[in-house]
């Protein structure tokens, strides 16, 4: 079985047709945080997972092994993805202080009435990419027009690919967009597919040891706005609530993406040695991926977490141009988000 972490596929059904559903349950519920009024030296804090343990969570792990979190007075636990309740879902009920999530989520829950806030970005670019086989006659992005996509069914989809073709010299560009269950590396290997999207620290990496050449074309190459991502989320009722809670808990969160910026290794070792038994087949593509992403965590920036407005503002405004952000009724929404409204670095750590 294909491991698929840090789900585009995942992200896809919370910001496509579910998160109506969603949006419609929560409009129900009363939001109060499941975080204990303890003593700070005691205080239980949840963290909910966006997929099953990969290397995006590695300064999560490293912070639990290492001890950090609990001298920030923070017992953290993480709640396990489950494809029945989504981790925003969880933060938006109370049910988690925080989540991992991904800007689209994070723009499609805002636009609905959810108000999820990003407090920490997990890796400071877009390190997403099209990809093909080699050998297919498929080595540019203008030679995929028209070719089999193994879509995922999100709204945003369509646009981004389009604007892919059009930088890559695609006059009138068209794909065929067909949604699958699959994951990109098996799509692409069952012959029905002709290109996908995936992650170049996770899937490129997974095909290459697999004995797949890819070509690989990075989205923000071609005139699609970059974005941080993942990223951390809570609720504006916990910013209002427990914002020295949120200061510890990213304080640690920091320290141990900082230990992973500096020692990829020794942070693969603590995630593997942190995750549930069984959780990687393959270590060595834990060590391929943690050397892939450790240098991308905070690439571009002051210091691990810290987001722009610019980032904030440029992708987003991409969908909202192209009528993929929807209100509570799947209606694309016809007023700009607030864009600034949708993070903060009020409470990560000073840059060291």
């Amino acid at each position: 079985m294909a491991f698929f972490p840090r789900s585009i596929r995942r992200n896809a059904l919370v910001a496509g047709g579910l998160l109506l559903t969603l949006a419609m349950t929560l409009a129900g519920c009363g939001a109060s945080s499941t975080s204990t009024q303890t003593p700070p030296s005691q205080q239980t804090v949840t963290l909910a997972l966006d997929w099953t343990p990969n290397t995006n969570h590695t300064g999560i792990y490293v912070a639990m092994e290492k001890g950090y979190y609990a001298q920030q007075g923070i017992n953290l636990k993480l709640t396990p993805y489950s494809s029945s309740v989504y981790p925003e879902q969880l933060v938006a009920q109370g049910q988690a202080d925080f989540a991992i999530s991904f800007p689209e989520a994070v723009t499609q829950f805002r636009a609905q009435g959810l108000p999820l806030v990003s407090v920490a970005a997990v890796i400071s670019s877009n390190t997403s990419a099209l990809v093909s086989l080699k050998g297919k006659g498929l080595d540019t992005v203008a030679s995929l027009a028209g070719k089999r996509y193994a879509g995922f069914g999100a709204s945003y989809e369509q646009p981004v690919i389009d604007q892919a073709l059009s930088c890559g010299g695609v006059k009138n560009p068209t794909f065929q967009n067909i949604t699958t269950t699959l994951d990109p590396v098996e799509a692409l290997k069952s012959g029905q597919f002709d290109f996908a999207w995936v992650y170049e620290g996770w899937e490129v990496i997974q095909a290459q040891r697999e004995g797949l050449q890819l070509n690989v074309f990075p989205l923000v190459d071609y005139c699609i706005p970059d974005y941080s991502s993942p990223v951390i989320v809570t609720s504006e009722k916990i910013i209002q609530q427990k914002p020295d809670m949120i200061k510890r808990f990213l304080a640690a969160t920091a320290e141990g993406y900082d230990y992973a910026i500096a020692h990829p290794k020794e942070a693969a070792d603590l995630l593997i040695k942190g995750a549930p038994a069984g959780t990687f087949d393959d270590t060595g593509l834990v060590y391929a991926s943690q050397n892939y992403l450790s240098p991308r965590y905070a690439a571009g920036s002051a210091c691990w977490g810290e987001q722009t407005l610019a980032k904030w503002t440029n992708y987003p405004r991409f969908m909202y141009d192209h009528g993929a952000i929807t209100d509570a009724n799947g209606n694309p929404i016809t007023t700009p988000p607030d864009y600034a409204a949708a993070f903060t670095n009020q409470f990560l750590p000073p840059c060291k």
